[in-house]
């Protein structure tokens, strides 16, 4: 991906940087409008996982909604120039504030993720004289076969209505006179690579459908959330997911009805591999079995191998010679500071650079100053053409 141009330019900006690679973005952008659009799909881009401005301005100019997980989201979408009607707004402990902002600029969807969320939204759009448009967020109770940290739809994880509360939200909506019920909201978790799941998916949720027309009630709106994963161990290989694929199954399971749009929340799969993090060798120690590269990067820039034991690609970009083992860490402060244990790199020594592959999602956006350490900039592959 990096060629010997590019590295020099990459010599000349102080580390560790994000790297974002704006011409993977967009192509991922067209391949991922192309599909879906044949489809009839509409895809929301999930702010949550990189809310980079220039980043933001090219999704949204590709014509993708947002879904957002907090107020300021909310706020962000509608500054970067999202339409307010192509905003949803998820999440489980949504305060008055944060709804009382998506009613003032009444977006497309609150998608509600409890009874008493329910209760509170009404009551907050009785106040303001009026209606709010709801998804109700179920809690289908399937495995996602992913790291237990980033699934959502068991029935012990907090996201989402159970099935039995599901049914009462139903049988009560007639009490909620503030309430408009545009949709149902799914999301079983994240960096999904079993296809099996989403085949599982649209069975639950043709199941509740054929449920809901029993009751005779016709939603507008079925959301299928994200979850599609990425290549993180051949970022060069498949930079551009399978969405020919995920999209397919969903075409070939899902009985939507004549009147529904289907919708669809993608985060990861767009971002994560247009963006690299870049970082300097400050040290190399030896210890008495291990051999330890010490970046000017660390955990307070990816935390992704210690909050999720995260596969990420680690290259060296200045070294070609001979082979090594190196447990890649960081500065800080703690021992769950480390990218990789046991990485085969060439022989590296102090002032190599070195990148950090598929950072483009849940890198820079759950970045901290932990240890008081400074932001990382940013490059963009625009800077260094």
């Amino acid at each position: 991906m990096f060629d010997s141009q590019l590295i020099e330019k990459f010599k000349q900006h102080p580390t560790p940087f994000y790297y974002y690679d704006l011409g993977l973005l967009q192509e991922n952008l067209k391949v991922l409008k192309d599909i879906s659009s044949s489809l009839g799909y509409k895809i929301h881009y999930a702010l949550k996982a990189n809310v980079d401005e220039r980043i933001l301005k090219l999704i949204c100019d590709a014509g993708l909604g947002a879904d957002c997980v907090s107020g300021n989201e909310v706020k962000k979408a509608l500054q970067i120039g999202f339409p307010k009607n192509e905003i949803v707004f998820a999440g489980v402990g949504k305060t008055d504030k944060e709804i009382l902002l998506a009613l003032e600029n009444e977006i497309h969807s609150l998608n509600c993720e409890s009874l008493q969320e329910l209760e509170v939204i009404n009551s907050l759009a009785k106040k303001m004289e009026k209606i709010a448009p709801v998804s109700l967020r179920l809690n289908p109770g399937l495995d996602a076969r992913t790291h237990q940290y980033i699934t959502t739809g068991l029935q012990e994880n907090k996201f989402g209505i159970s099935q039995v509360d599901f049914d009462a939200a139903i049988n009560n909506l007639d009490r909620f006179k503030h309430i408009k019920l545009i949709g149902l909201h799914f999301h079983v978790g994240s960096q999904i690579t079993d296809f099996e799941v989403f085949k599982n998916l649209c069975l639950k949720v043709n199941e509740i459908q054929r449920m809901l027309e029993q009751k005779d009630i016709r939603l507008p709106h079925l959301n299928l959330g994200g979850g599609l994963g990425v290549d993180y161990q051949h970022p060069d290989e498949k930079p551009i997911p399978d969405y020919e694929g995920y999209f397919r199954v969903f075409k070939n399971n899902l009985k939507s009805l004549p009147w529904q749009s289907v919708h669809f929340e993608l985060g990861r799969s767009i971002v994560a591999q247009c963006g690299t993090l870049i970082s300097r060798v400050i040290y190399v120690k030896k210890g008495i079995n291990t051999q330890f590269a010490i970046l000017d990067a660390g955990m307070t820039e990816l935390i992704r191998p210690a909050l999720y034991q995260g596969y990420h690609k680690i290259e060296n970009l200045t070294s070609t010679t001979g082979t090594q083992k190196y447990d890649v860490v960081g500065p800080v402060c703690e021992s769950a500071d480390f990218f990789g244990k046991g990485v085969t790199l060439p022989e590296t020594q102090r002032g190599d650079l070195i990148a950090i592959r598929t950072v483009g999602a849940y890198g820079q956006v759950m970045a901290s100053g932990y240890n008081l350490r400074d932001p990382a900039k940013v490059v963009y592959s625009d800077q260094v053409a």
